[in-house]
């Protein structure tokens, strides 16, 4: 079928009211993840910063959950950006046309991940305010504007409170400046743009300078101690940039990309786009030989991609990578209704079911946990030994759970919420999802006792601690977490200490001066 001109308003209307409908079901019906249960968990206590990442995802959620805890309700930002985000599309190229503004808008909301990803998570802030960084950023190339290069740099710092990664946009504005423009007014508009964008940043570094540095040790540091060059990630880059902006986009970019030029002539502000995508792109290229470059860094970049090929792209051309991409978005939303009918026990033999059911079975964990925590006792604390599994948890209690033991260098949170010292004497009922080894638990508590229940088919373990040791946990567990996730001395020397709660809290005697 030809998507002539009279048709693509209907192709875009038709969109929108589907894709709605879709990613309204889809958020509802959605258990919470791990991973947006841990940033629920953020918002129950509103913060400055959190121990991952900046804290903008959190003070969005603190801001929903005194309306509700519905799942489409928590996700509701992140069902809407696809929206925004297919507006900007269609603003960009306003200029150029309706047709093709109409493209770039059905081509952004058809992408993959603006189908099917409602998840609330880090990435949403960092999308939303580096795309409307951009828009600002075009804005003020088209009107000359000072104003609207203090605007983005505005919106470029808030999606540094989303994420560090953020900060690549702000690499591709400096590469623009210094090599893809030559007016007299850029030094000025581009100094206006740095001094509003690191608001963010420096808000970021005074909190982190009373808080460990936790955000600059995740993310320079403890999350690289395996880094290393491995041949597979580079090609893995390349494998999530074309599932991303889809392989007949990123194909029509190459084959017409001699029509560039041609087609932003006179358009300073479109000419600047190859340089706002390909910039952090490239970076991030380069970054995969280093390390596993992760889907979701890319997302913030990806409508640029959609618009460069509605600029470039023959209409002929575009009608045929919209049929394309209708269809990879029709089969993304069949698997995801599919894989929701299942029921939950077809994945019973698998290793990943008793996590499944977990987050799954939120309200039928939560109800078989009853009884075990009233026979606990008062003051009996709940935990588990991954943060992800705690957090869901939590999330499906709607009561706190700790993490016992060292976890990874993800997500430590706990670190910060929960005073272990408190509990000393107290009893815990730590949850496993695997038969548990009394011995690893027995120095920590002064009597241990096990049940187990069922919940789905999958078996589930309670080990009841009583009298938890304090001291044996500090010198066992939480010291080894210092050693191995805050080493101060591992950061450079003039950044200044000027408190950590953690070393405070459990070793006030090595507290850095």
């Amino acid at each position: 079928m030809r998507v002539t001109a009279s048709r693509s308003g209907a192709w875009l209307a038709g969109t929108l009211v589907a894709l709605l409908l879709f990613r309204f079901w889809f958020a509802a019906s959605l258990p919470m993840t791990g991973d947006e249960a841990y940033f629920v968990l953020w918002g129950e206590r509103p913060a400055g910063g959190y121990y991952d990442h900046p804290p903008m995802v959190g003070w969005w959620l603190a801001a929903l959950l005194p309306f509700g805890r519905a799942e489409w309700w928590l996700r509701l930002p992140a069902v809407l950006l696809p929206f925004v985000l297919a507006w900007g599309a269609w603003w960009l190229l306003q200029p150029h046309g309706n047709e093709r503004a109409r493209f770039a808008a059905l081509l952004t909301l058809l992408q993959p991940v603006d189908v099917w990803n409602v998840l609330i998570t880090t990435d949403t802030p960092v999308v939303l305010f580096s795309f409307l960084s951009v828009l600002a950023y075009v804005q003020g190339l088209r009107r000359r504007s000072v104003v609207w290069h203090v605007a983005a740099g505005l919106l470029l710092g808030m999606a540094f409170l989303g994420k560090y990664f953020a900060a690549l946009l702000g690499f591709a504005y400096a590469a623009h400046v210094l090599l893809g423009r030559r007016d007299g007014a850029r030094w000025l508009q581009f100094s206006a743009l740095t001094v509003a964008a690191l608001l963010g940043p420096a808000y970021n570094l005074w909190w982190n300078s009373e808080h460990c540095w936790v955000n600059v040790l995740f993310n320079f540091y403890n999350r690289h101690d395996k880094a290393g060059f491995e041949w597979q990630n580079p090609l893995l880059y390349f494998a999530s940039l074309a599932y991303l902006a889809t392989p007949w986009v990123l194909w029509r970019l190459w084959r017409d990309r001699r029509a560039w030029h041609k087609a932003a002539y006179g358009d300073v502000a479109l000419r600047a786009l190859p340089w706002l995508a390909g910039v952090p792109l490239l970076l991030f290229f380069a970054m995969a030989f280093g390390k596993s470059v992760g889907l979701h860094w890319l997302l913030a970049f990806m409508p640029l991609l959609a618009v460069l090929a509605a600029v470039v792209s023959p209409p002929a051309a575009l009608q045929r990578l919209l049929h394309w991409s209708a269809g990879f978005a029709l089969l993304h939303a069949l698997l995801a209704v599919v894989l929701l009918a299942m029921p939950v026990t077809t994945w019973q033999k698998t290793t990943f079911y008793p996590g499944l059911v977990l987050t799954m079975r939120g309200a039928e964990m939560e109800k078989a946990l009853r009884e075990p925590l009233a026979h606990c006792g008062e003051g009996c604390e709940l935990a588990m030994e991954s943060y992800s599994s705690a957090a869901t948890l939590a999330y499906a209690t709607a009561r706190p759970v700790i993490v016992f033991g060292e976890g990874s260098f993800h997500a430590r949170q706990d670190d910060l919420d929960t005073d272990l010292r408190a509990l000393d004497g107290r009893d815990l009922l730590l949850l496993a999802k695997t038969a548990p080894d009394l011995a690893a638990y027995a120095p920590y508590f002064r009597a241990l006792s096990v049940s187990s229940f069922e919940v789905a088919g999958a078996t589930f373990h309670l080990v009841h601690g009583q009298g938890f040791n304090y001291a044996v946990y500090h010198d066992r567990v939480l010291t080894r977490v210092r050693e191995r996730f805050y080493r101060l001395d591992k950061l450079p020397a003039f950044l200044p200490q000027r408190g950590c709660i953690f070393i405070e809290r459990y070793f006030s005697e090595t507290v850095t001066k």
